[in-house]
Protein backbone atom coordinates (compact mmCIF):
# COMPACT_ATOMS: atom_id res chain seq x y z
CA UNK A 1 0.00 0.00 0.00
CA UNK A 2 2.85 2.38 0.90
CA UNK A 3 4.57 1.67 -2.43
CA UNK A 4 1.33 2.35 -4.34
CA UNK A 5 0.79 5.65 -2.51
CA UNK A 6 4.38 6.67 -3.27
CA UNK A 7 3.89 5.83 -6.96
CA UNK A 8 0.62 7.77 -7.06
CA UNK A 9 2.27 10.85 -5.53
CA UNK A 10 5.02 10.53 -8.13
CA UNK A 11 2.34 10.36 -10.84
CA UNK A 12 0.59 13.45 -9.45
CA UNK A 13 3.90 15.29 -9.67
CA UNK A 14 4.08 14.35 -13.37
CA UNK A 15 0.41 15.14 -14.09
CA UNK A 16 0.54 18.57 -12.42
CA UNK A 17 3.51 19.83 -14.43
CA UNK A 18 2.28 22.94 -16.30
CA UNK A 19 2.42 21.43 -19.79
CA UNK A 20 0.72 18.22 -18.64
CA UNK A 21 -1.95 20.13 -16.72
CA UNK A 22 -2.72 22.22 -19.82
CA UNK A 23 -2.90 19.00 -21.88
CA UNK A 24 -5.32 17.52 -19.33
CA UNK A 25 -7.65 20.55 -19.33
CA UNK A 26 -7.56 20.73 -23.14
CA UNK A 27 -8.28 17.01 -23.37
CA UNK A 28 -11.36 17.30 -21.12
CA UNK A 29 -12.77 20.22 -23.14
CA UNK A 30 -12.13 18.52 -26.49
CA UNK A 31 -13.47 15.20 -25.17
CA UNK A 32 -16.66 16.82 -23.91
CA UNK A 33 -17.24 18.48 -27.29
CA UNK A 34 -16.60 15.15 -29.04
CA UNK A 35 -19.06 13.44 -26.72
CA UNK A 36 -21.71 16.06 -27.47
CA UNK A 37 -21.43 15.66 -31.28
CA UNK A 38 -23.72 12.73 -32.23
CA UNK A 39 -21.51 11.31 -34.99
CA UNK A 40 -18.47 11.06 -32.74
CA UNK A 41 -17.47 9.33 -29.50
CA UNK A 42 -14.34 8.68 -27.45
CA UNK A 43 -13.04 6.06 -29.89
CA UNK A 44 -13.55 8.23 -32.95
CA UNK A 45 -12.24 11.32 -31.15
CA UNK A 46 -9.07 9.61 -29.95
CA UNK A 47 -8.48 8.22 -33.46
CA UNK A 48 -8.97 11.61 -35.13
CA UNK A 49 -6.57 13.38 -32.76
CA UNK A 50 -3.79 10.78 -32.81
CA UNK A 51 -1.77 12.73 -35.44
CA UNK A 52 -1.77 15.74 -33.10
CA UNK A 53 -1.02 13.66 -30.00
CA UNK A 54 2.05 12.05 -31.62
CA UNK A 55 3.74 15.45 -31.70
CA UNK A 56 3.71 15.46 -27.87
CA UNK A 57 6.00 13.54 -25.49
CA UNK A 58 4.49 10.12 -24.60
CA UNK A 59 3.50 11.00 -21.02
CA UNK A 60 1.93 14.32 -22.09
CA UNK A 61 0.10 12.72 -25.02
CA UNK A 62 -1.21 9.91 -22.84
CA UNK A 63 -2.50 12.43 -20.27
CA UNK A 64 -4.30 14.26 -23.10
CA UNK A 65 -5.92 11.00 -24.27
CA UNK A 66 -6.89 10.11 -20.70
CA UNK A 67 -8.56 13.50 -20.23
CA UNK A 68 -10.29 13.25 -23.62
CA UNK A 69 -11.55 9.81 -22.61
CA UNK A 70 -13.05 11.15 -19.37
CA UNK A 71 -14.58 14.21 -21.02
CA UNK A 72 -16.30 12.15 -23.73
CA UNK A 73 -17.89 9.88 -21.09
CA UNK A 74 -19.69 12.90 -19.60
CA UNK A 75 -20.37 14.78 -22.85
CA UNK A 76 -22.38 12.01 -24.53
CA UNK A 77 -24.99 12.07 -21.77
CA UNK A 78 -25.84 15.75 -22.36
CA UNK A 79 -27.38 15.19 -25.79
CA UNK A 80 -28.83 11.85 -24.71
CA UNK A 81 -30.85 13.48 -21.92
CA UNK A 82 -31.71 16.85 -23.47
CA UNK A 83 -32.18 15.87 -27.13
CA UNK A 84 -32.77 12.10 -27.02
CA UNK A 85 -29.75 11.84 -29.35
CA UNK A 86 -27.06 9.70 -27.68
CA UNK A 87 -23.71 11.39 -28.21
CA UNK A 88 -21.96 8.05 -27.63
CA UNK A 89 -23.22 4.43 -27.78
CA UNK A 90 -22.67 4.07 -24.02
CA UNK A 91 -25.20 6.86 -23.32
CA UNK A 92 -28.09 5.18 -25.17
CA UNK A 93 -29.46 3.63 -21.97
CA UNK A 94 -29.33 7.01 -20.22
CA UNK A 95 -31.95 8.34 -22.65
CA UNK A 96 -34.52 5.74 -21.56
CA UNK A 97 -35.35 7.76 -18.43
CA UNK A 98 -33.24 10.89 -18.90
CA UNK A 99 -35.21 12.28 -21.86
CA UNK A 100 -38.64 11.64 -20.26
CA UNK A 101 -37.35 13.50 -17.19
CA UNK A 102 -36.31 16.41 -19.42
CA UNK A 103 -39.75 16.47 -21.05
CA UNK A 104 -41.28 16.72 -17.58
CA UNK A 105 -39.14 19.77 -16.79
CA UNK A 106 -36.61 17.77 -14.74
CA UNK A 107 -33.74 17.95 -17.23
CA UNK A 108 -31.47 19.78 -14.77
CA UNK A 109 -32.01 17.11 -12.12
CA UNK A 110 -31.35 14.34 -14.68
CA UNK A 111 -28.12 16.00 -15.83
CA UNK A 112 -26.98 16.53 -12.25
CA UNK A 113 -27.72 12.88 -11.39
CA UNK A 114 -25.94 11.73 -14.54
CA UNK A 115 -22.78 13.77 -13.88
CA UNK A 116 -22.64 12.90 -10.18
CA UNK A 117 -23.18 9.17 -10.83
CA UNK A 118 -20.43 9.07 -13.43
CA UNK A 119 -18.11 11.11 -11.19
CA UNK A 120 -18.55 9.01 -8.04
CA UNK A 121 -18.44 5.65 -9.86
CA UNK A 122 -15.45 6.75 -11.93
CA UNK A 123 -13.56 7.94 -8.85
CA UNK A 124 -14.22 4.68 -6.99
CA UNK A 125 -12.97 2.67 -9.97
CA UNK A 126 -9.88 4.84 -10.46
CA UNK A 127 -9.00 4.01 -6.85
CA UNK A 128 -9.51 0.30 -7.63
CA UNK A 129 -7.36 0.77 -10.75
CA UNK A 130 -4.60 2.32 -8.61
CA UNK A 131 -4.70 -0.53 -6.09
CA UNK A 132 -4.77 -3.38 -8.64
CA UNK A 133 -2.33 -2.02 -11.25
CA UNK A 134 1.00 -2.84 -9.60
CA UNK A 135 0.09 -6.32 -8.20
CA UNK A 136 -1.36 -7.39 -11.54
CA UNK A 137 1.64 -6.07 -13.48
CA UNK A 138 4.08 -7.78 -11.08
CA UNK A 139 2.25 -11.07 -11.49
CA UNK A 140 2.23 -10.73 -15.28
CA UNK A 141 6.04 -10.46 -15.22
CA UNK A 142 6.16 -14.17 -14.31
CA UNK A 143 4.40 -15.11 -17.57
CA UNK A 144 6.05 -16.53 -20.66
CA UNK A 145 4.91 -16.64 -24.33
CA UNK A 146 2.33 -19.46 -23.70
CA UNK A 147 0.57 -17.40 -21.01
CA UNK A 148 0.58 -14.30 -23.20
CA UNK A 149 -0.88 -16.21 -26.13
CA UNK A 150 -3.58 -17.65 -23.87
CA UNK A 151 -4.57 -14.24 -22.49
CA UNK A 152 -4.72 -12.82 -26.03
CA UNK A 153 -6.90 -15.75 -27.07
CA UNK A 154 -9.08 -14.90 -24.05
CA UNK A 155 -9.45 -11.37 -25.42
CA UNK A 156 -10.75 -12.68 -28.75
CA UNK A 157 -13.09 -15.14 -27.00
CA UNK A 158 -14.49 -12.33 -24.84
CA UNK A 159 -15.06 -10.19 -27.94
CA UNK A 160 -17.03 -13.02 -29.54
CA UNK A 161 -18.83 -14.34 -26.47
CA UNK A 162 -19.71 -11.06 -24.75
CA UNK A 163 -19.99 -8.75 -27.74
CA UNK A 164 -23.75 -9.16 -28.02
CA UNK A 165 -23.59 -9.60 -31.79
CA UNK A 166 -24.04 -12.74 -33.87
CA UNK A 167 -21.22 -15.15 -32.92
CA UNK A 168 -20.48 -15.92 -36.58
CA UNK A 169 -20.20 -12.23 -37.45
CA UNK A 170 -17.94 -11.57 -34.47
CA UNK A 171 -15.61 -14.40 -35.55
CA UNK A 172 -15.51 -13.03 -39.11
CA UNK A 173 -14.65 -9.57 -37.73
CA UNK A 174 -11.77 -10.99 -35.63
CA UNK A 175 -10.40 -13.03 -38.55
CA UNK A 176 -10.62 -10.02 -40.88
CA UNK A 177 -8.62 -7.95 -38.38
CA UNK A 178 -5.98 -10.68 -38.02
CA UNK A 179 -5.58 -10.88 -41.80
CA UNK A 180 -5.04 -7.10 -41.99
CA UNK A 181 -2.46 -7.35 -39.20
CA UNK A 182 -0.47 -9.90 -41.24
CA UNK A 183 -0.06 -7.62 -44.27
CA UNK A 184 3.53 -6.48 -44.82
CA UNK A 185 6.82 -7.91 -43.58
CA UNK A 186 7.01 -10.90 -41.23
CA UNK A 187 8.82 -9.55 -38.18
CA UNK A 188 10.49 -12.91 -37.42
CA UNK A 189 11.60 -14.20 -40.86
CA UNK A 190 11.46 -11.00 -42.95
CA UNK A 191 9.18 -12.66 -45.52
CA UNK A 192 6.82 -10.42 -47.50
CA UNK A 193 3.16 -11.34 -47.00
CA UNK A 194 -0.14 -10.30 -48.64
CA UNK A 195 1.49 -7.50 -50.64
CA UNK A 196 -1.01 -7.65 -53.54
CA UNK A 197 1.71 -6.59 -55.97
CA UNK A 198 2.45 -3.20 -54.41
CA UNK A 199 5.36 -2.09 -52.25
CA UNK A 200 3.13 0.56 -50.68
CA UNK A 201 2.08 -2.20 -48.26
CA UNK A 202 5.67 -3.11 -47.34
CA UNK A 203 5.26 -1.70 -43.82
CA UNK A 204 1.72 -3.05 -43.51
CA UNK A 205 -1.51 -1.12 -43.04
CA UNK A 206 -1.07 1.39 -40.26
CA UNK A 207 -3.39 1.23 -37.27
CA UNK A 208 -4.11 4.98 -37.47
CA UNK A 209 -5.38 4.63 -41.05
CA UNK A 210 -7.75 1.82 -40.04
CA UNK A 211 -9.31 3.54 -37.02
CA UNK A 212 -9.62 6.95 -38.68
CA UNK A 213 -11.30 5.37 -41.68
CA UNK A 214 -13.52 2.80 -39.95
CA UNK A 215 -14.59 4.95 -37.02
CA UNK A 216 -14.35 8.41 -38.59
CA UNK A 217 -15.48 8.17 -42.21
CA UNK A 218 -17.57 5.03 -41.53
CA UNK A 219 -19.57 6.72 -38.74
CA UNK A 220 -20.10 9.85 -40.86
CA UNK A 221 -21.45 7.79 -43.74
CA UNK A 222 -23.79 5.95 -41.36
CA UNK A 223 -24.95 9.20 -39.74
CA UNK A 224 -25.53 10.84 -43.12
CA UNK A 225 -27.56 7.87 -44.35
CA UNK A 226 -29.68 7.82 -41.20
CA UNK A 227 -30.14 11.61 -41.53
CA UNK A 228 -29.15 12.44 -37.95
CA UNK A 229 -30.47 15.91 -37.18
CA UNK A 230 -30.83 17.85 -34.00
CA UNK A 231 -34.24 17.34 -32.47
CA UNK A 232 -36.09 19.85 -30.35
CA UNK A 233 -33.91 20.45 -27.33
CA UNK A 234 -35.05 20.87 -23.76
CA UNK A 235 -33.32 23.85 -22.19
CA UNK A 236 -31.41 23.16 -18.98
CA UNK A 237 -29.20 25.08 -16.61
CA UNK A 238 -27.88 23.40 -13.48
CA UNK A 239 -27.77 25.23 -10.15
CA UNK A 240 -26.37 24.16 -6.78
CA UNK A 241 -29.94 23.38 -5.71
CA UNK A 242 -30.22 20.83 -8.53
CA UNK A 243 -26.94 19.21 -7.47
CA UNK A 244 -27.98 18.89 -3.81
CA UNK A 245 -31.46 17.63 -4.76
CA UNK A 246 -29.95 14.96 -7.00
CA UNK A 247 -27.44 13.93 -4.30
CA UNK A 248 -30.23 13.71 -1.74
CA UNK A 249 -32.36 11.50 -4.00
CA UNK A 250 -29.39 9.34 -5.04
CA UNK A 251 -28.87 8.26 -1.43
CA UNK A 252 -31.99 6.13 -1.77
CA UNK A 253 -30.44 4.33 -4.76
CA UNK A 254 -27.16 3.34 -3.10
CA UNK A 255 -27.78 -0.36 -3.81
CA UNK A 256 -28.38 0.38 -7.49
CA UNK A 257 -25.25 2.54 -7.61
CA UNK A 258 -23.09 -0.09 -5.88
CA UNK A 259 -24.41 -2.89 -8.10
CA UNK A 260 -23.85 -0.91 -11.30
CA UNK A 261 -20.37 0.26 -10.28
CA UNK A 262 -19.07 -3.20 -9.38
CA UNK A 263 -20.62 -4.95 -12.40
CA UNK A 264 -19.51 -2.14 -14.72
CA UNK A 265 -15.91 -2.23 -13.53
CA UNK A 266 -15.51 -5.97 -14.06
CA UNK A 267 -17.33 -5.90 -17.39
CA UNK A 268 -14.84 -3.22 -18.45
CA UNK A 269 -11.89 -5.33 -17.28
CA UNK A 270 -13.00 -8.20 -19.53
CA UNK A 271 -11.11 -7.77 -22.82
CA UNK A 272 -12.98 -6.10 -25.65
CA UNK A 273 -16.32 -5.43 -23.92
CA UNK A 274 -16.33 -1.76 -22.90
CA UNK A 275 -18.94 0.61 -21.51
CA UNK A 276 -21.84 0.09 -23.92
CA UNK A 277 -22.80 -3.42 -22.74
CA UNK A 278 -22.04 -2.37 -19.15
CA UNK A 279 -24.57 0.49 -19.34
CA UNK A 280 -27.33 -1.86 -20.54
CA UNK A 281 -26.41 -4.44 -17.89
CA UNK A 282 -26.54 -1.73 -15.20
CA UNK A 283 -29.94 -0.54 -16.41
CA UNK A 284 -31.27 -4.10 -16.67
CA UNK A 285 -30.08 -5.05 -13.17
CA UNK A 286 -31.61 -1.89 -11.69
CA UNK A 287 -34.96 -2.68 -13.30
CA UNK A 288 -34.74 -6.36 -12.30
CA UNK A 289 -34.15 -5.62 -8.60
CA UNK A 290 -36.43 -2.57 -8.36
CA UNK A 291 -39.61 -2.70 -6.29
CA UNK A 292 -41.33 -0.68 -9.02
CA UNK A 293 -39.92 -1.86 -12.38
CA UNK A 294 -42.94 -0.45 -14.20
CA UNK A 295 -41.67 3.09 -13.50
CA UNK A 296 -38.51 2.56 -15.58
CA UNK A 297 -38.80 4.34 -18.91
CA UNK A 298 -41.25 6.91 -17.56
CA UNK A 299 -38.60 9.31 -16.25
CA UNK A 300 -37.06 8.36 -12.89
CA UNK A 301 -33.62 9.28 -11.61
CA UNK A 302 -32.73 5.67 -10.79
CA UNK A 303 -32.96 4.91 -14.53
CA UNK A 304 -30.22 7.50 -15.13
CA UNK A 305 -28.01 6.61 -12.16
CA UNK A 306 -27.77 2.91 -13.10
CA UNK A 307 -26.43 3.15 -16.69
CA UNK A 308 -24.26 6.22 -16.01
CA UNK A 309 -22.44 4.68 -13.05
CA UNK A 310 -21.99 1.36 -14.90
CA UNK A 311 -20.65 3.05 -18.06
CA UNK A 312 -18.21 5.26 -16.14
CA UNK A 313 -16.96 2.29 -14.11
CA UNK A 314 -16.50 0.17 -17.25
CA UNK A 315 -14.53 2.87 -19.06
CA UNK A 316 -12.05 3.02 -16.19
CA UNK A 317 -11.95 -0.77 -15.84
CA UNK A 318 -11.19 -1.17 -19.56
CA UNK A 319 -7.86 0.60 -19.06
CA UNK A 320 -6.60 -1.79 -16.36
CA UNK A 321 -5.78 -4.80 -18.60
CA UNK A 322 -4.38 -2.44 -21.26
CA UNK A 323 -1.79 -0.97 -18.89
CA UNK A 324 -0.92 -4.12 -16.93
CA UNK A 325 -0.97 -6.95 -19.51
CA UNK A 326 -1.25 -5.12 -22.84
CA UNK A 327 -4.80 -6.26 -23.67
CA UNK A 328 -7.37 -3.47 -24.31
CA UNK A 329 -10.70 -3.72 -22.51
CA UNK A 330 -12.62 -1.55 -25.00
CA UNK A 331 -12.25 -0.10 -28.54
CA UNK A 332 -11.08 3.23 -27.10
CA UNK A 333 -8.50 1.44 -24.95
CA UNK A 334 -7.36 -0.30 -28.15
CA UNK A 335 -6.78 3.11 -29.78
CA UNK A 336 -4.75 4.26 -26.76
CA UNK A 337 -2.78 1.00 -26.86
CA UNK A 338 -2.08 1.61 -30.54
CA UNK A 339 -0.81 5.08 -29.66
CA UNK A 340 1.62 3.58 -27.12
CA UNK A 341 2.93 1.17 -29.75
CA UNK A 342 3.49 3.99 -32.24
CA UNK A 343 5.45 5.88 -29.56
CA UNK A 344 7.64 2.80 -29.26
CA UNK A 345 6.28 1.80 -25.83
CA UNK A 346 5.19 -1.80 -25.23
CA UNK A 347 2.06 -1.91 -23.05
CA UNK A 348 2.24 -4.53 -20.34
CA UNK A 349 4.05 -5.22 -17.08
CA UNK A 350 7.43 -3.93 -18.31
CA UNK A 351 5.91 -0.53 -19.13
CA UNK A 352 5.24 0.13 -15.44
CA UNK A 353 8.83 -0.82 -14.55
CA UNK A 354 10.67 0.90 -17.42
CA UNK A 355 8.49 4.01 -17.85
CA UNK A 356 6.84 4.77 -14.47
CA UNK A 357 6.37 8.43 -15.42
CA UNK A 358 4.10 7.35 -18.31
CA UNK A 359 1.97 4.87 -16.33
CA UNK A 360 1.63 6.74 -13.05
CA UNK A 361 1.24 10.09 -14.78
CA UNK A 362 -1.59 8.50 -16.76
CA UNK A 363 -3.24 7.09 -13.61
CA UNK A 364 -2.88 10.34 -11.65
CA UNK A 365 -4.23 12.37 -14.57
CA UNK A 366 -7.49 10.42 -14.39
CA UNK A 367 -8.17 11.84 -10.90
CA UNK A 368 -7.63 15.38 -12.20
CA UNK A 369 -9.56 14.79 -15.44
CA UNK A 370 -12.64 13.41 -13.73
CA UNK A 371 -12.84 16.43 -11.38
CA UNK A 372 -12.54 18.86 -14.31
CA UNK A 373 -15.09 16.83 -16.30
CA UNK A 374 -17.78 16.85 -13.62
CA UNK A 375 -17.27 20.60 -13.07
CA UNK A 376 -17.60 21.40 -16.78
CA UNK A 377 -20.60 19.16 -17.25
CA UNK A 378 -22.45 20.48 -14.23
CA UNK A 379 -22.15 24.17 -15.01
CA UNK A 380 -21.28 24.53 -18.71
CA UNK A 381 -24.29 22.62 -20.12
CA UNK A 382 -25.75 25.67 -21.99
CA UNK A 383 -22.42 26.13 -23.79
CA UNK A 384 -22.16 22.52 -24.93
CA UNK A 385 -25.72 22.42 -26.21
CA UNK A 386 -24.94 25.30 -28.59
CA UNK A 387 -22.62 22.93 -30.50
CA UNK A 388 -25.69 21.10 -31.77
CA UNK A 389 -26.90 24.29 -33.43
CA UNK A 390 -24.15 23.78 -36.02
CA UNK A 391 -25.89 22.17 -39.04
CA UNK A 392 -24.96 18.57 -39.62
CA UNK A 393 -24.16 19.47 -43.23
CA UNK A 394 -21.36 21.68 -41.87
CA UNK A 395 -20.13 19.12 -39.32
CA UNK A 396 -19.66 16.35 -41.91
CA UNK A 397 -17.10 18.07 -44.20
CA UNK A 398 -15.14 19.42 -41.21
CA UNK A 399 -14.84 15.99 -39.59
CA UNK A 400 -14.06 14.38 -42.96
CA UNK A 401 -11.24 16.87 -43.49
CA UNK A 402 -9.77 15.91 -40.10
CA UNK A 403 -9.97 12.22 -41.02
CA UNK A 404 -8.05 12.64 -44.28
CA UNK A 405 -5.48 14.94 -42.68
CA UNK A 406 -4.96 12.28 -40.02
CA UNK A 407 -4.47 9.59 -42.65
CA UNK A 408 -2.11 11.72 -44.72
CA UNK A 409 0.17 12.55 -41.78
CA UNK A 410 0.82 8.82 -41.21
CA UNK A 411 3.41 8.70 -44.02
CA UNK A 412 2.57 11.70 -46.26
CA UNK A 413 1.40 9.67 -49.27
CA UNK A 414 -1.76 9.73 -51.35
CA UNK A 415 -2.03 5.95 -50.91
CA UNK A 416 -2.89 6.30 -47.21
CA UNK A 417 -5.71 8.71 -48.03
CA UNK A 418 -7.20 6.11 -50.37
CA UNK A 419 -6.84 3.56 -47.58
CA UNK A 420 -8.73 5.87 -45.21
CA UNK A 421 -11.60 5.92 -47.73
CA UNK A 422 -11.44 2.14 -48.21
CA UNK A 423 -11.65 1.49 -44.47
CA UNK A 424 -14.38 4.12 -44.17
CA UNK A 425 -16.45 2.09 -46.64
CA UNK A 426 -15.56 -1.12 -44.79
CA UNK A 427 -16.68 0.47 -41.51
CA UNK A 428 -19.92 1.63 -43.11
CA UNK A 429 -20.61 -1.84 -44.55
CA UNK A 430 -19.87 -3.42 -41.18
CA UNK A 431 -22.50 -1.15 -39.62
CA UNK A 432 -25.03 -1.81 -42.37
CA UNK A 433 -24.59 -5.57 -42.22
CA UNK A 434 -24.53 -5.53 -38.40
CA UNK A 435 -20.94 -6.77 -38.10
CA UNK A 436 -19.18 -5.48 -34.95
CA UNK A 437 -16.18 -3.20 -35.56
CA UNK A 438 -14.57 -3.62 -32.13
CA UNK A 439 -13.34 -7.21 -32.74
CA UNK A 440 -11.66 -6.15 -36.00
CA UNK A 441 -9.88 -3.17 -34.40
CA UNK A 442 -8.70 -5.16 -31.36
CA UNK A 443 -7.49 -7.97 -33.66
CA UNK A 444 -5.46 -5.46 -35.72
CA UNK A 445 -3.86 -4.08 -32.56
CA UNK A 446 -3.09 -7.48 -31.04
CA UNK A 447 -2.45 -9.44 -34.25
CA UNK A 448 1.34 -9.11 -34.31
CA UNK A 449 1.67 -9.89 -30.59
CA UNK A 450 -0.62 -12.92 -30.93
CA UNK A 451 1.41 -14.35 -33.79
CA UNK A 452 4.72 -13.65 -32.02
CA UNK A 453 3.55 -15.27 -28.76
CA UNK A 454 2.28 -18.36 -30.62
CA UNK A 455 5.45 -18.82 -32.65
CA UNK A 456 7.75 -18.27 -29.67
CA UNK A 457 5.75 -20.82 -27.69
CA UNK A 458 6.09 -23.37 -30.49
CA UNK A 459 9.82 -22.65 -30.75
CA UNK A 460 10.15 -23.30 -27.01
CA UNK A 461 8.30 -26.61 -27.32
CA UNK A 462 9.90 -27.65 -30.66
CA UNK A 463 6.53 -27.45 -32.42
CA UNK A 464 4.38 -29.16 -29.77
CA UNK A 465 1.02 -27.59 -28.80
CA UNK A 466 1.29 -29.42 -25.48
CA UNK A 467 3.13 -26.44 -24.00
CA UNK A 468 -0.23 -24.68 -23.61
CA UNK A 469 -1.68 -27.53 -21.53
CA UNK A 470 1.29 -28.07 -19.19
CA UNK A 471 1.28 -24.59 -17.61
CA UNK A 472 -1.46 -23.96 -14.99
CA UNK A 473 -2.04 -20.29 -15.88
CA UNK A 474 -2.23 -21.06 -19.59
CA UNK A 475 -4.69 -23.93 -19.00
CA UNK A 476 -6.92 -21.75 -16.79
CA UNK A 477 -6.97 -18.93 -19.37
CA UNK A 478 -7.73 -21.34 -22.24
CA UNK A 479 -10.62 -22.92 -20.29
CA UNK A 480 -12.02 -19.47 -19.53
CA UNK A 481 -11.65 -18.52 -23.21
CA UNK A 482 -13.53 -21.68 -24.24
CA UNK A 483 -16.30 -20.91 -21.73
CA UNK A 484 -16.69 -17.34 -23.00
CA UNK A 485 -16.62 -18.45 -26.64
CA UNK A 486 -19.35 -21.07 -26.03
CA UNK A 487 -21.47 -18.77 -23.85
CA UNK A 488 -23.72 -17.51 -26.71
CA UNK A 489 -24.28 -21.10 -27.88
CA UNK A 490 -25.28 -22.27 -24.40
CA UNK A 491 -27.50 -19.29 -23.61
CA UNK A 492 -29.06 -19.49 -27.08
CA UNK A 493 -29.85 -23.17 -26.56
CA UNK A 494 -31.45 -22.48 -23.20
CA UNK A 495 -33.52 -19.68 -24.70
CA UNK A 496 -34.80 -21.94 -27.50
CA UNK A 497 -35.89 -24.61 -25.02
CA UNK A 498 -37.95 -22.21 -22.92
CA UNK A 499 -41.66 -22.74 -23.50
CA UNK A 500 -43.64 -19.89 -25.05
CA UNK A 501 -46.04 -18.03 -22.74
CA UNK A 502 -49.09 -20.09 -21.86
CA UNK A 503 -47.56 -23.36 -23.01
CA UNK A 504 -46.37 -25.95 -20.42
CA UNK A 505 -42.71 -26.91 -20.43
CA UNK A 506 -43.41 -30.61 -20.81
CA UNK A 507 -45.09 -29.94 -24.17
CA UNK A 508 -41.74 -29.02 -25.67
CA UNK A 509 -40.03 -32.14 -27.09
Amino acid sequence: MTGTLHDLLFGLGVATQPVNLIAGVAGVIVGTIIGVIPALGPTQGAALLLPVVFRLPPHTGLIFLSALYMGAIFGGSVTSILFNIPGTPMSVASAFDGYPMALKGQGSRALAGSALSAFIAGTVCIILFTLFARPLADYALTWGPPEYFSVLLLAYAALVGLGGANIFKSVISVLFGLIIAEIGTDTITGTLRLMFGTFALLAGIKFLVVVVGAFGIGELLRAAEENIMTKGAVAARISWANVFDALKEMRAYWKTFLRSTISGFWIGVLPGTGATPASFVGYGLAKRFSKHPEKFGTGILEGVVAPESAASAAEVGALLPMVTVGVPGSPTAAVILGALLIWGLQPGPLLMRDHPEVVWGFIASMYIAIIISVTLNLFAIPIWTQILRIPFTVQVPLISLLCFIGGYTENNTLFTMWMVMVFGLIGFLFKKLDYPLAPMVVAIVLGDDTEAALRRSLIMSHGSLGIFTTRPVSVALLLLAAALFLLPVVTGGIGKRRPPPGRPAEAIP
